[in-house]
């Protein structure tokens, strides 16, 4: 189906960029529409818009208009190769800088916005929402997005305990080696992707973009995250997103998978801390609900945008 869509550039001033930038971004329907529109703030960091494109069902059944924009240091925005391992470049604060830039171009703090965040969007959805000047807010999804990077961690040790023996084996062995880029590893890490980040086989073309973002331009993945899903050694490695979570004043939304690398064990804190909020894990899914289980994604979260307000 096509779509009434609009993309272009936005002048971004990064702090201590040294160069200027730009962030790309594609909307789908009108911003003058009475419905406010929704954010959508990709993972990785760097796998860029397409993974998210999905979102688009929201538009044609509950007439929501979507944002989309890739993020700095991917796809079609300004990219920082120059900065691998600069932990004071890329940091949340420069993300949550991006996104308030593009709230004002639009001028959307009176009209307002919904958010949704996928995966490290989910995080970075969180960590906005709870700051004070995250004015225009309206309503937050945050999708396998983990609360607690350190119970990412254990999660993720609980899910790979689970592997076969020789796919658990190769993976300790590469980890003790620090070989993360042999066939073998990837070989066995592609095991713990099909269980736990898209069921999905083959991939859709939109989610196998994402993983060749994060190939073309790994410089904030690798220096936020870590060579992998499931080996989390980047800066945010310690990063407790729920402590701050009670400052979140809106509706909130939170999905899993049942089979998803963002365990419940991860999601609980947000659960436990926001104030107004629902959790919804979809069964037939991992990491990449918004295609494994679609039809009922779209259920969940439109029902949730376009409906009545959380009671407490």
């Amino acid at each position: 189906m096509l779509h009434p869509a609009s993309v272009g550039r936005i002048p971004f001033d990064a702090p201590n960029a040294g160069k200027p930038a730009e962030t790309w971004y594609k909307i789908v329907g009108s911003l003058d529409s009475l419905t406010p529109p929704l954010i959508a703030l990709h993972g990785g960091p760097g796998a860029g818009h397409r993974y998210l494109t999905s979102l688009v069902d929201l538009y044609d059944k509950y007439k929501i208009p979507i944002i989309f924009y890739d993020q700095i240091g991917c796809g079609n925005s300004t990219h920082f190769r120059e900065k691998p391992g600069d932990t004071t470049f890329w940091t949340f604060e420069l993300f949550c800088a991006e996104l308030d830039n593009l709230v004002d171009h639009f001028g959307l703090r009176e009209k307002g916005f919904y958010l949704l965040g996928q995966s490290w969007g989910g995080m970075l959805a969180g960590a906005y929402a709870a700051r004070s000047g995250a004015v225009g807010l309206k309503k937050l999804v945050i999708s396998s997005g983990p609360a607690s990077m350190p119970l990412f961690a254990k999660g993720l040790r609980r899910l790979l305990a689970q592997l076969p023996e020789d796919v658990r084996t190769v993976i300790e062995d590469c980890e003790r080696r620090g070989d993360y880029e042999s066939p073998e590893f990837e070989k066995a890490a592609a095991v713990f992707y099909a269980r736990h980040v898209c069921r999905l086989d083959p991939y859709p073309d939109a989610v196998a973009n994402a993983f060749e973002n994060l190939k073309d331009d790994p410089t904030v993945y690798h220096t936020m995250q870590g060579p992998s899903e499931f080996i989390v050694v980047g800066s945010f490695k310690d990063w407790e997103g729920w402590k701050d979570a009670h400052k979140i004043q809106v509706e909130t939304l939170l999905l899993n998978g049942r089979y998803d690398e963002v365990t419940d064990l991860t999601v609980d804190p947000w659960f436990q801390t926001i104030p107004r909020v629902r959790w919804v894990t979809l069964e037939n899914s991992s990491h990449m609900s918004h295609w494994e289980d679609r039809e009922r994604f779209m259920e969940v979260v439109g029902s949730f945008l376009a409906g009545p307000a959380l009671e407490g």
